[in-house]
């Protein structure tokens, strides 16, 4: 379907990418990834023929349809919504006419959307209206550039959903993990000038990546070992007559192993090696809101909602799109002030708030550096430059003025300077939007480090679950409790719907039973047979848990003993009469030795994550 061959790009003496292939096939779902700046974005518009290569072609097959979604949209004319949706060529085609509008109300536009002009509605809101053409159209490939980045969660789980149905290939950059995880057959890593293709999702490529780098580190290690033991024989012969020769020889071998000397990868984007400043301790009760009124217009969003956040909380607020989140995050911040009802903040409680604009608070005269710097903590210089390089700030980026900052630059650096100078109470809208997956870690780091209280909103499945220990779903108006993760959430409202449609009767399972009533008595067997095989699936996760703590058990165990074994061969003189032993031995040394902290770091974790499980 798409073949791109020997592609190379430089930007003002810089190499982009160097003899970069990708082969396309039907069906593919692959991902692009890489750091930023590493060109995902320009081999894109390669593609597309927006830009020339230096050198290579990309050639597509005979008669392929292609479609492409830019991260940012071109401003709006006068069209509307559906003009958008329906290009000229299909405004007759009723079956097209119909598809479109129905992946618009999927993309949470209404009706009465429709018709108007495309230019009063957000970028965001233009950009899902190109979207759902796209989707209509059904290119043999879709070129898609960050297309979460506008969705809610909703609305992304149904994208999610609709993208593994799509008849053609796809070829995607995404900051998005669970997304890549749902959707990817391969991933595609561009990263220093090269592209490297893995087949899985992204989870399969980030082990496969750690165990090839880890193959190539081991085998750089025994390579310079072998350096080192010739080296020590040219350093104490090379001086006596009788070795002389031989130590030339001994040059030669090393010049040898350093040509040919594996070339060890750039280690992962750096843990942040720095503790974040905390926040004074606030009261149990953080925030309240009782009996909350509030519109826009004639349009009543709440009437009359309680709502309290207590002390350590991590909120999630889920819910369809419109259907009130960011308001009522607002209304937490006094953003928007309610038409009725009470805010109380608590003891001791401050809140930050965060939301896209927060960045135009950045100071334009500043350089990045100098605007990490003004906040009222007392923290060292070295210590600011390394949480800049964990939000992907690094080198001579650090003095870059914060007025040419693109806005994922000045979304990071705002996010930079909250967590440097923290509230009790975090709201937090959207803050993963325009930041690359290594931010993304980096801000799931610093907030767990983070002491206080967090309510946020994501679109970020990852995100979510990595942090929201309570959700909340905003609906119609009512705000819905669950005391646990996104998981849990996801469990009890998959457990609601299926009650839900196994007591509605014929009315909600024609195809089943059209002409049979459901009794009271049959549900409510239904109920217990399906809390009897979820104890069933719980006792089965637990037990798999227990059986790989004890084989990781074992394993640490015999690593241990073998360590020690091998320790001891090392010190024998005998070791080192046969030739090629001693290298044997530390080949395996070093292997268990990288091993041992792995299986160890692996026992913890399922340690915890069984203590987790019981604790739910």
């Amino acid at each position: 379907m798409l073949t791109v061959a020997g592609l190379s790009k430089s930007f003002g003496g810089r190499e982009l990418f160097d003899d970069v292939s990708l082969n396309v096939m039907a069906g593919d779902r692959i991902a692009i990834v890489g750091p930023n700046g590493a060109g995902k974005s320009t081999l894109f518009k390669i593609i597309l023929g927006q830009e020339e290569p230096d050198a290579g072609s990309v050639t597509f097959i005979r008669g392929t349809r292609t479609g492409y979604l830019p991260q940012e949209s071109e401003p709006a004319g006068n069209e509307t919504v559906l003009e958008i949706a329906v290009p000229h060529e299909h405004e007759h085609d009723g079956q097209f006419v119909a598809k479109a509008k129905q992946i618009l109300a999927n993309l949470g536009f209404k009706q009465s959307d429709y018709d108007r002009p495309a230019r009063e509605m957000s970028g965001g809101w233009i950009m899902r209206a190109h979207l759902a053409r796209l989707l209509a159209e059904e290119p043999d490939l879709l070129l898609l550039d960050e297309p979460t980045n506008h969705l809610d969660l909703e609305t992304l789980i149904w994208f999610q959903d609709y993208l593994k149905y799509y008849p053609g290939a796809i070829l995607l950059i995404s900051h998005d993990r669970e997304f890549l995880n749902n959707l990817c057959t391969h991933i595609a890593e561009l990263r220093a000038s090269r592209i490297m293709r893995y087949t899985g999702n992204y989870d399969d490529y980030v082990e496969q990546r750690a165990a090839a780098e880890a193959t190539m580190i081991a085998t750089a290690k025994s390579q310079q070992r072998e350096i080192d033991r010739m080296q020590l024989f040219v350093d104490r012969f090379r001086a006596k007559n009788t070795k002389a020769a031989q130590a030339q020889s001994k040059m030669k071998q090393i010049e040898r192993l350093k040509e040919e000397m594996v070339e060890t990868p750039d280690g992962p984007d750096a843990a942040m090696g720095f503790r974040f400043p905390q926040p004074q301790r606030s009261g149990q009760r953080v925030i309240t809101l009782e009996k909350i009124k509030f519109g826009y217009g004639e349009k009543l969003i709440y009437a009359g909602i309680d709502f309290e956040v207590e002390r350590d909380q991590r909120i999630v607020l889920v819910g369809p799109n419109g259907a009130g989140k960011s308001t009522l995050l607002k209304l937490l911040a006094e953003v928007l002030k309610p038409q009725a009802g009470v805010h109380k903040l608590g003891h001791n409680a401050k809140y930050g708030y965060f939301a896209q604009h927060r960045a135009a608070m950045l100071n334009p005269a500043h350089t990045v550096f100098q605007e990490a710097l003004d906040t009222p903590q007392r923290i060292t210089e070295q210590a600011i430059r390394t949480v800049l390089g964990s939000f992907l700030f690094r080198g001579d980026d650090i003095y870059k003025p914060v007025k040419v900052l693109s806005g994922g630059e000045k979304s990071r650096l705002a996010l930079v300077k909250l967590l440097l100078d923290p509230p009790n109470l975090l709201l937090m809208d959207e803050p993963t939007t325009h930041l690359d997956l290594a931010s993304v870690d980096a801000l799931i780091v610093a907030l767990k480090q983070y002491e206080g209280t967090l309510v946020f909103i994501s679109h970020d499945v990852h995100f979510i679950r990595a942090l929201s220990t309570h959700v909340v779903r905003v609906e119609a108006g009512q705000l819905r409790h669950f005391g646990g993760g996104y998981q849990y959430y996801l469990d009890k409202t998959a457990q609601s719907a299926r009650a839900a449609l196994t007591s509605s009767g014929r009315d909600a399972l024609p195809r089943i039973q059209a002409d049979r009533q459901v009794s009271p008595t049959e549900s409510r067997k239904e109920q217990k047979r399906m809390e009897a095989e979820q104890r069933q699936a719980n006792s089965r996760k637990k037990q798999e848990i227990q059986k790989r703590i004890a084989t990781l058990e074992k394993e640490i165990a015999e690593l241990e003993v073998r360590e020690g074994e091998l320790a001891v061969e090392l010190e024998k003189p005998e070791t080192y009469a046969l030739g090629g032993k001693a290298t044997q031995i530390n080949r395996e040394l070093l292997e268990v030795s990288d091993r041992l902290p792995a299986a160890t770091t692996e026992w913890e974790a399922a340690n915890k994550e069984l203590a987790e499980f019981e604790a739910a």
